[in-house]
């Protein structure tokens, strides 16, 4: 269980979440919503610590322990993001190395500085890479340089990188806005299927409400740092979503328009 408590992160003036609370059980998908600027890469990069929060608390527990994560410092902080995967729009893969050791970089936690350093991985860590690629379709890329691989491609070694970190959580920002359709749906069956068969927990940015839709077993929409829908994807309305996005009935918007018409899956 994930429980985010009356959680505000701020800006200097902006505030980017505002008294946020949220309980997320293990092994659920979480699609969040709303347009950019809603806060929701600010909340997925506090939970990953990659911002400090200013008030409220973040607590994730395994039903033996609890972890206060918005506490965590040094050799904890650096397990937590271990265990806590963050995906990103832009893959964030090193272009000139090649796929297997871009993996191998979610080893990295796990590793002393001077094997990191050599990349001096067991053979036990480059089998459990070449498992993870074998999942998302792409073991056949293994000693290629990622640069020579299609942004589809990249993605799915980017999420074979969060795998072989044993996530607990995996926190994916946005991961399909920059694919086509087809590529962008086999990263979100991809994701679809770790959280099902791992019960991995996912919490997922997603800028198109049908694809919110098809894969959440609920959805949160956000709008000016604020929870404004927390439901089950059949619960979305377009009235709900128009609240979302602040659009109302006979008002014309382009980002709106994307969310609802795209045919990205």
């Amino acid at each position: 269980m994930l429980k985010i408590d009356h959680v505000t992160k701020q800006f200097g003036d902006h505030c980017a979440l505002n008294d946020i609370c949220i309980e997320v059980p293990t092994g659920q998908m979480l699609g969040v919503i709303g347009r950019s600027g809603a806060g929701k890469s600010t909340l997925l990069r506090s939970i990953n610590r990659l911002h400090d929060i200013n008030e409220g608390s973040i607590v994730f527990s395994n039903g033996e322990s609890s972890i206060e994560v918005d506490s965590l410092k040094g050799k904890a902080l650096r397990e937590w993001r271990a265990h806590c995967a963050m995906i990103f729009q832009q893959f964030n893969l090193v272009l000139r190395l090649n796929v297997i050791t871009n993996v191998l970089m979610g080893r990295i936690n796990y590793k002393s500085t001077i094997s990191s350093l050599f990349n001096r991985f067991s053979a036990a860590e480059r089998a459990m890479a070449v498992r993870a690629l074998e999942q998302l379709g792409v073991s056949d890329q293994c000693l290629k340089r990622a640069d020579m691989l299609s942004g589809g491609q990249q993605q799915r070694v980017a999420i074979a990188r969060a795998l072989v970190q044993e996530p607990k959580i995996i926190l994916a920002d946005e991961p399909i806005s920059s694919l086509d359709p087809r590529n962008a749906q086999i990263v979100m069956d991809a994701l679809k299927k770790i959280n099902k068969d791992h019960g991995i927990t996912v919490i997922a940015n997603l800028h198109t409400l049908d694809t919110a839709k098809l894969y959440s077993d609920r959805i949160i929409g956000m709008k000016d740092g604020l929870i404004v829908f927390d439901g089950l994807p059949e619960d979305l309305t377009d009235e709900i979503a128009r609240n979302i996005y602040g659009v109302g009935d006979d008002v014309e918007d382009e980002e709106f328009s994307i969310a609802i018409t795209s045919t990205t899956i």
